[in-house]
């Protein structure tokens, strides 16, 4: 049995219902469609976490489907900035207190606004990261949406 997470006990702590799925992982395949195929699900349904920083709000996150990638100036726009870019890979520890390839949208070391994908809502089971390498938490797209009070938007290509 996988150990708790953060993220883990933040659901159980809502009464949200979820699974934690391990996977084998290695520094050179930390990519959405490794990580679906190794969990068994649709690239579409995992959905990877991305840090970055606004010119007027600082940081921000966003939460995407694994096989779309994160149009730059819708969010920005969502997110009430003339422009957002990713963080230097060096500073996701320092700001999430997760590393690359383990960021959850769930309890982060400080609460940044989340951005995510609309795609999510209809979808019954979406995978995201628990907060480490190597382990997926299982759960409805709108109860993710809830759980992170993440803030629902357009933001793909």
């Amino acid at each position: 049995m996988a150990a708790k997470t953060n993220a883990s006990r933040i659901l159980d702590k809502l009464n949200i219902p979820y699974t934690l799925h391990e996977y084998e992982w290695d520094e050179d395949h930390l990519d959405a469609h490794t990580v679906a195929d190794k969990v068994g699900l649709p690239c579409e349904q995992l959905f990877k976490t991305l840090v970055l920083r606004g010119d007027k709000t600082g940081i921000v996150m966003a939460c995407i489907p694994g096989d779309k990638e994160l149009d730059l100036k819708k969010l920005a726009a969502a997110s009430g900035n003339k422009k957002a870019e990713m963080v230097p890979v060096k500073d996701i520890v320092t700001l999430t207190g997760y590393i690359r390839g383990g960021v959850s949208p769930l309890g982060c070391k400080k609460k940044y606004p989340l951005y995510i994908e609309r795609a999510v809502l209809p979808i019954d089971t979406v995978s995201i990261s628990a907060g480490k390498r190597g382990l997926q938490i299982f759960l409805k797209g709108t109860d993710l949406v809830s759980a992170c009070e993440g803030i629902v938007s357009d933001i793909t290509m």
